[in-house]
């Protein structure tokens, strides 16, 4: 057994380690599974992760490639084999899954399982998941032996699922702190100078016919008040600018955040650059105001968070473009859409506001399985 407990160390240590490099929940759970099927020699492996309404809020696999997967169809439900698991918190090992009553069914396009093997991940007595393995490619499955060194393993994924939830949380949090500081610092060093420059502006406006001479000055006060507004909110937002656009520029952000989110969602997300590429990594984009990157960035997130929360789109494409002295990005997705009557949800206000803080404009088109498309143009 030491080479075996050697082995589950080092599996165990990719996936600790995978939370202090940060990486979010999910990416936790793959490396976990990942770490279990070499560890145990298993030709399929898969974690699920429970919700509150009979299925399952994360649920990863190893050994089903994504054309298996769109076969397959929706996540699994909390049925059969994995209802009794969760259900009885006990692990399972079998010669063949397809003859214990527990068992139910699977879907025509899912692969045959045979030997099986699942524990429960555990936190005292409450279940975060349950990890199992398929198909043993060692001739025999699975021993009494591998079932030690899962339980072994779970106990510790435990420990990594849970620290991994807690960064999350973590990060919640200071982006909620990070909101709630920006709010004070507009309230104090912008909202003050705007209500004076309204003032201003009022008594010029009463005094126009009366004292021209006076309402004159008034103006010119107003001109100096919305200068400095104007200034301070710039400092504000680039302030708040992340470290990426300094370090790799607008496009090239945009390009590892996409391919981020390709490996963290089903939906397949792409990114194009619409424009002439110098290969300067800029995509031929000249230099561009710190609040104009901060912004187009901004809502391409927007942009994104809502395709792949709510469009159920297969596929998303983000473009960034230049030419005719004017910045394009597009966010579109090929999702059931909405309809755009009266709606000015989805951070849709936001948006809008956003680009038009920087002199662009917002436009969308969506509607009922449509898809949807979001464009903002900037003038540079």
């Amino acid at each position: 057994m030491t080479r075996e407990r050697d082995e589950i160390l080092q599996a165990v240590s990719s996936a600790v380690l995978a939370v202090t490099r940060h990486l979010s929940v999910r990416e936790v759970l793959q490396v976990i599974v990942r770490s279990a099927q070499r560890l145990l020699d298993a030709r399929y492996a898969a974690l699920g992760v429970p919700d509150d309404d009979g299925s399952f809020a994360e649920f990863v696999a190893e050994g089903i490639t994504d054309k298996q997967w769109e076969a397959i169809g929706p996540m699994p439900r909390q049925h059969g084999m994995l209802g009794a698991m969760l259900r009885e918190g006990t692990p399972v090992r079998l010669p063949d899954l397809r003859e214990d009553p527990r068992f139910e069914w699977w879907p025509k396009a899912h692969p045959v399982m045979k030997d099986f093997l699942g524990v429960p991940i555990r936190d005292a007595d409450q279940v975060l998941g349950i990890i199992f393995l398929a198909n043993k490619r060692t001739p025999g499955g699975f021993t009494p032996q591998d079932e030690e060194l899962l339980t072994l393993f779970a106990a510790h994924a435990a420990i990594a699922l849970t620290n991994a939830r807690l960064y999350e949380r973590g990060r919640e949090l200071a982006m909620l702190e990070e909101r709630n500081r920006m709010a004070r610092e507009l309230h104090d060093a912008v909202t003050q100078k705007l209500f004076s420059l309204r003032l201003t502006a009022q008594a010029a406006a009463a005094m126009l016919e009366s004292a021209p001479a006076r309402a004159a000055a008034e103006l010119e006060r107003v001109e100096r008040l919305a200068g400095e507004a104007l200034a301070e909110l710039r400092a504000v937002i680039v302030e708040l600018r992340p470290a990426e656009l300094d370090r790799h520029g607008l496009a090239e952000t945009l390009r590892k955040h996409v391919r981020m989110l390709d490996r963290l969602h089903q939906a397949r997300v792409t990114f194009a650059w619409g424009g002439e590429d110098d290969g300067d990594g800029q995509g031929g984009l000249p230099p561009l105001d710190a609040a104009v990157e901060v912004a187009v960035l901004r809502v391409a997130q927007e942009a994104l968070h809502n395709a792949l929360r709510h469009s159920g789109a297969e596929r998303v494409e983000v473009r960034l473009g230049f030419g005719g002295g004017r910045l394009a990005l597009t966010v579109s997705d090929d999702g059931h859409g909405f309809d755009q009557a009266g709606s000015r949800g989805l951070g849709l206000v936001s948006m809008g506001d956003r680009a038009e803080s920087v002199g662009g404009a917002l436009t969308v088109s969506s509607a009922p399985g449509r898809g949807t498309t979001v464009r903002v143009e900037v003038g540079l």
